[in-house]
């Protein structure tokens, strides 16, 4: 393919996915599968890594995350980011209506009535269409600057359709759901998804905030007269109303909060009571209709030019208000009558609260996590005692204290299991960690996560093998560890729903054909314990052999590079456990290859080639792992660290320790100019 051709293929790669992200996020109305979407993204990543001088930066393969961060920088807002006064009482929006009355006499008001999302307030500007800044609140006049965490997030568009300079204001969430899912993978896991939304957001490596479910939805234009360039439309150029500025946003690619547009107060109230919390009807709550927490409703004078002429309050301004009703926040009291255990995707035991049921913030609660030993000991939680319930965020309930005035003396203390209660298996919680954890990879509960990461690209490489897929496979119990994939056969495949015998056919070649994959991709797939892709090819290199490295002692896998303590005592476990050495055996009868490829340099005639070569800070052009498999490909061996060893060291900006070290050790360095001109 020619650079032209590719600049064709990428702009349309761009274009589509772009437009996927749109009808995903701002219309709810996807076109196009997971998987799909996946497929498009992918085929862009490739062009980009052959064609590296086409990456721009508000390309979507750049919301990976740049090298991480020292600190944040402390960003001024030009409009304050105010907090909301707030109220409990339906009598207290109607004397806010009242006030806004007296202050404008004689005009019409109207009103936009909005939920209040409870997240983590950001602001995002713009320069003639492009993303160039990302804050949180702060103290309301002062952030900091998250931008390179923000541009990780899909639902925040890296270019506007249109070449406009702005400010938008809005909550970055976790969704309930995805929430629950990430923290069953956490050691530590958060109360909430508010705090889960705050701690990513902090987190000083752009690359760990990428892989957290993190969404984000916004309620307001700000500054926009004075913001907005001459080459924005006359639609955005006159905005006069709040509802205009957000049907504007919409335009522009951004999802915004659902509202309702108000004649005044009296339909706030009628739309409140219909809409929102739909005349008492779980169902149709809103909170039960919102992929996010909501902490109250929002009331904002729609017209932006009377928003202007009402004085501002000592911290808030007098143009909103929020209401909290107080059922939405009140906690509840009940019996707790049993703790169970729940097993992760990933073989963290989490306890769970087993409860009298009780109606508490708008639905009936009888089951509470309890997150983890830890947070049992700490609050001192038996069985049977009398426990104070909240949903945390209005959604997920918790228990948030013990009744100690009402014990009994009959309560029972709690204590973790020594096995697995879904199949039986030895557990261990590690020193450092507060979670217990199942450690058979065949664990019913953890095993469908487990067959996705086997097969992933960066792993065993199975095409058409995804979350669907695996989940009928193990529901049917055709597949009960990752060695059953071996012996599937068209037929069975096929008997399954959706899976015509074509589609059958190339997932069961594909399943085959893997056989012979390196042995890094191995030990990557069987997901090991703190094993990640790079220390799986370095484990490969080192021992040469799935034998050799089963054999090695906790002493000898610390000699192979970037093999600590930690990491070898994980690995050591790992191949020493009976259920693990029975699924091994299982591969290599099936013919998987358990053999190291000769360690050869990479190419023999790549620029590259017969060098060692260390990355270092961050790139514009490459992602590090982009840059790594670049280098692979021109016959590099890539490690993590400068040593003698080292024949190139390639700088990108805020470069630490390893620029320091391979200037003492004369290394030689490359920019990232060089380095791409190396590579041509």
């Amino acid at each position: 393919m020619t650079r032209t051709d590719a600049q064709k293929e990428i702009d349309r790669l761009r274009e589509q996915l772009r437009r996927h992200d749109h009808l995903y996020y701002v219309e709810a109305r996807p076109e196009i599968s997971d998987y799909e979407y996946d497929q498009l993204y992918r085929q862009l990543q490739q062009l980009e890594a052959q064609f590296p001088d086409l990456i721009t930066p508000d390309s979507p393969t750049q919301r990976v995350g740049g090298a991480p961060l020292k600190e944040f920088h402390p960003v001024h807002h030009t409009v304050p980011m105010l907090s909301l006064e707030k109220s409990d009482t339906l009598e207290a929006l109607k004397k806010f209506d009242a006030d806004v009355r007296k202050q404008l006499p004689g005009e019409a008001i109207e009103y936009v009535l909005e939920p209040k999302v409870d997240g983590v307030s950001i602001g995002v500007r713009y320069e003639n269409g492009q993303l160039v800044l990302g804050a949180t609140r702060g103290d309301g006049s002062t952030g900091d600057d998250i931008t390179a965490n923000l541009k990780t997030i899909k639902a925040i568009p890296l270019r506007l359709p249109q070449p406009v300079t702005l400010e938008v204001r809005g909550e970055a969430y976790m969704p309930v759901k995805e929430f629950e899912q990430f923290n069953a993978t956490q050691e530590k896991p958060f109360p909430n998804p508010r705090n889960a939304t705050a701690g990513s957001l902090k987190l000083l490596d752009p690359r760990q905030v990428a892989q957290r479910p993190i969404s984000a939805v916004f309620y307001a234009l700000v500054g926009w007269a004075s913001r907005l360039s001459s080459a924005a439309p006359a639609s955005a150029r006159f905005v006069a109303t709040h509802a205009e500025s957000l049907a504007f946003l919409k335009q522009l690619g951004f999802p915004i909060v659902p509202h309702w547009l108000c004649r005044d107060m009296d339909e706030v109230l009628c739309r409140y009571e219909q809409d929102i919390v739909a005349g008492g009807d779980e169902t149709k709550d809103l909170r039960t209709r919102v992929p996010y927490e909501l902490d109250g409703i929002v009331v904002k004078v729609n017209s932006l030019d009377q928003q202007r002429r009402l004085p501002p309050k000592a911290k808030a301004p007098g143009y909103a208000i929020v209401y909290k009703p107080e059922h939405w926040i009140k906690p509840a009291e009940t019996k707790l009558n049993a703790i169970t255990i729940q097993v992760g995707r990933t073989g963290v035991l989490t306890p769970v609260a087993e409860l009298e049921p009780v109606f508490v913030q708008g639905s009936t609660v009888s089951r509470a996590t309890l997150h983890n030993e830890e947070e049992i000991k700490r609050k001192d939680i038996r069985i049977g005692d009398t426990v104070i319930i909240r949903k945390a965020g209005m959604v997920i309930p918790e228990v948030v204290e013990v009744v100690k005035s009402k014990r009994t003396g009959k309560e029972k203390l709690f204590k973790m299991p020594n096995e697995c209660p879904a199949c039986g298996g030895p557990v261990h919680r590690a020193p450092e960690f507060v979670a217990w954890r199942c450690e058979n990879i065949s664990c019913p509960a953890q095993l469908k996560r487990t067959i996705q990461h086997f097969a992933m690209r960066s792993a065993m490489d199975i095409e058409g093998l995804g979350e669907v897929l695996v989940n009928q496979l193990v529901d049917n119990s055709l597949v009960k560890d990752v060695a059953d994939l071996y012996a599937l056969t068209v037929e069975q495949v096929a008997g399954l729903e959706r899976m015509a015998e074509k589609s059958a056919t190339n997932v069961v070649q594909a399943i085959a054909a893997s056989k012979d994959r390196d042995l890094w991709r191995l030990l990557h797939g069987l997901g090991v314990l703190h094993v990640g892709e790079e220390a799986a090819r370095k484990l490969a290199a080192h021992f040469g052999s799935l034998d050799k490295l089963a054999a090695a002692s906790v002493e000898e896998l610390q000699q192979c590079e970037d093999v600590g303590p930690v990491m070898a005592q994980s690995i050591h476990d790992f191949f020493r456990n009976p259920r693990n050495q029975a699924v091994l055996a299982k591969l290599k009868q099936a013919g998987l290859n358990t053999v190291a490829a000769r360690p050869a340099r990479g190419s023999t005639t790549g620029p590259f080639s017969g060098k060692t070569v260390v990355v270092t800070g961050t790139l514009e052009k490459f992602s590090r792992d982009e840059a790594k498999e670049a280098l692979r490909r021109a016959g590099a061996t890539v490690t993590d660290s400068v040593s003698k060893k080292t024949d190139f060291l390639v700088v990108g900006t805020d470069a630490g320790s390893k620029l320091d070290k391979a200037k003492a050790l004369g290394v030689k360095t490359l920019t990232e100019a060089e380095f791409l001109e190396k590579l041509k």
